[in-house]
């Protein structure tokens, strides 16, 4: 993930302070353990201040509202008290080639500050502070402890303490190239290495992006540089030093990232607020996406082991319960026979009451015929008895696998991120877990736990154009299939395999061709667990004949007056991938 540096910062303060700066504080609202927001009100508008001290995504701009529901951090309950209703009326860097800002804000415009919030933009150490006027610590977002750092110790009550400042030295317009170029070559080596050793304040992504603006490779030497190469590096130098003295930025998408110089821009953005908040939006949700797939991946996993274990031993126990006839029909004949019986027999034939074929009976040598047979019957009784307890409990289990399999396939579906509506879904069934108590309930929810999620099924066209609507997990199945369904569509599903549920919608009197039909039935067992298969029995039926049994867990129903077809995903999935050709060729033609 590309951290904020100092330019880019600098292109977002300089965007905030021309568009708003003065704004009053309106309101504070913290999204989740690493983010904050502020709503900002101008005389030309209202937006949202993000400030986050995520440790790999750290920083400050404009950005989309937070969810309506209720917000429970102290820290923002502190903030809220102290600056709302107050003007921000400076948005300043507390030193030159420092990423540590000072938004001041007082009574109104033109006041002396009454607070001062310091926003740290700096990696794993990012931090957000109050202070007082005087910059006594009020508050803080991360406390550091005296334990934690002798040097400069955050927590409330005491002075507020700057960063240590930056060893220069620093780049500036006035420097000559000869001086530069002998600053960069001065030990040889690589040239991407020695351009950020020689100097502070630049980064990774910055020196990346000006030597490839440069048309040099960042990994050559700097003795292998003509004085051409020189020359060519030295006017983008200038240009970026440029760039921040008159704070002329050109914000746009890189192959690998995002610029705020233009330089290897393949799409240029709105702004530099809307690239930082599309990018790092992106970001985030990746990782949100990856750590939930393989949290919840493994939970299953774990889950269903344990579960189709206990499923075996019930099974091996019911199957030592079928024995149970034989011990009593052992101890009946050892009643009928026990004539026969003679002392010291360690077994016993004897014919069977229907069939007369000889039964053999192991006998104890210090047990009589009767002693034995009132064993027999004791150990028919337990295995009855152990029927009786085993049969409820591995229904339960039966249904836990079949619950958590159809989990699993929901999940198998979102195979890779590609929209946030990716996020959503799967923290749908995270949350869905969590209500059914598979999963335990964290004390300090996620963002994407706080945040409201929107019903994004799965939406494409039959070739008669009627709409086709596929959940995405099972709370999104529940409402295709009770709040949705209408009783002119059609409900598909795979047939005792676990998936999807599938709506057609129809109007009054349309009737769906075969062709929707077999549409409708492809895409079902595309997005099931039989997606390998070639075929695959989806059922279909009206909405009216599914029932949802009471205290049924999430997408589980019952339905009747079914109909069968053979879906196949592999036709499916040709057309899936013929519409991520189209719509990519679409979207790089509109580039």
């Amino acid at each position: 993930m590309q951290p904020v540096d100092f330019t880019t910062l600098a292109a977002a303060c300089s965007e905030l302070r021309a568009d708003w700066s003065p704004a009053r504080c309106e309101q504070v609202y913290q999204r989740d353990r690493t983010t904050l927001c502020l709503a900002l009100r101008t005389l030309k508008q209202r937006g949202w201040l993000t400030l986050s001290w995520h440790p790999q995504a750290a920083r400050i701009h404009i950005g989309e509202p937070p969810p309506r529901i209720p917000d429970t951090f102290t820290f923002s309950q502190q903030l809220k008290h102290q600056l709302n209703g107050l003007a921000l009326t400076a948005i300043n860097a507390i030193a030159p080639w420092e990423r540590t800002l000072d938004l001041q804000f007082a009574r109104r415009p033109g006041d002396p500050p009454s607070w001062h919030l310091y926003v740290e933009i700096m990696g794993k150490y990012s931090n957000v502070i109050l202070t007082t006027a005087d910059n006594q610590i009020v508050t803080v977002a991360h406390q550091v402890s005296e334990k934690q750092s002798s040097v400069r110790p955050l927590q409330t009550g005491q002075p507020y303490r700057t960063p240590p400042a930056l060893t220069g030295p620093f780049a500036n317009l006035d420097e000559s190239q000869d001086r530069w170029r002998e600053r960069i070559s001065l030990i040889p080596g690589p040239l991407k290495r020695m351009m950020l050793s020689s100097y502070s304040g630049l980064s990774s992504a910055l020196v990346h992006a000006l030597i490839e603006a440069a048309d040099l490779d960042p990994d050559q030497s700097t003795e292998s540089l003509s004085a051409s190469d020189w020359r060519r590096l030295f006017d983008h130098w200038r240009t970026w030093l440029g760039a921040l003295a008159d704070e002329s930025f050109q914000a746009g998408w890189r192959q690998d990232g995002y610029t705020v110089l233009g330089w290897g821009m393949t799409t240029p953005a709105a702004n530099v607020q809307q690239l930082l908040n599309d990018y790092y939006s992106d970001q985030l949700n990746r990782q949100e996406f990856s750590r939930l797939k393989h949290q919840l991946s493994q939970k299953l996993r774990t889950l269903l082991v344990k579960l189709r274990v206990k499923l075996d031993v019930f099974e091996s126990r019911l199957q030592q319960s079928d024995q149970a006839d034989q011990y009593r029909q052992q101890a009946d004949l050892l009643m009928a026979y026990q004539h026969t019986w003679k002392p010291g027999m360690t077994a016993i034939i004897l014919p069977d009451f229907t069939t007369g074929e000889p039964v053999a009976i192991e006998l104890t040598p210090d047990k009589t015929a009767v002693q034995t047979a009132q064993a027999l019957y004791k150990h028919h009784q337990k295995l009855k008895r152990a029927r009786q307890a085993v049969e409820p409990l591995m229904t339960e289990v039966q249904a836990d696998i079949r619950y958590l399999e159809q989990v699993e396939a929901s999940l198998l579906q979102i195979q890779t991120y590609e929209t946030a509506e990716d996020v959503w879904a799967i923290a749908d069934i995270r949350d869905e877990l969590i209500q059914q108590g598979y999963l335990a309930d964290p004390k300090q929810r996620s963002a994407t736990q706080r945040q409201a999620k929107p019903i994004s099924f799965h939406r494409y066209r039959t070739p008669q154009g009627f709409e086709l609507l596929i959940g995405r997990n099972n709370r999104q199945n529940d409402q295709l299939t009770s709040r949705l369904a209408t009783d002119y569509d059609l409900w598909f599903h795979t047939q005792e395999i676990p998936g999807s549920h599938t709506l057609l919608r129809l109007e009054p009197g349309a009737i769906p061709s075969e062709a929707d039909l077999q549409f409708a039935a492809d895409l079902t067992a595309y997005f099931s667990r039989a997606r390998q298969a070639d075929q695959v029995p989806v059922v279909y039926t009206e909405p009216k004949h599914i029932y949802k049994p009471r205290g049924a867990r999430p997408g589980m129903v019952i339905y009747k007056h079914e109909r069968v077809l053979w879906g196949q995903p592999q036709r499916a999935s040709q057309y899936l991938a013929a519409q991520e050709r189209l719509q990519f060729r679409s979207a790089h033609d509109f580039n």
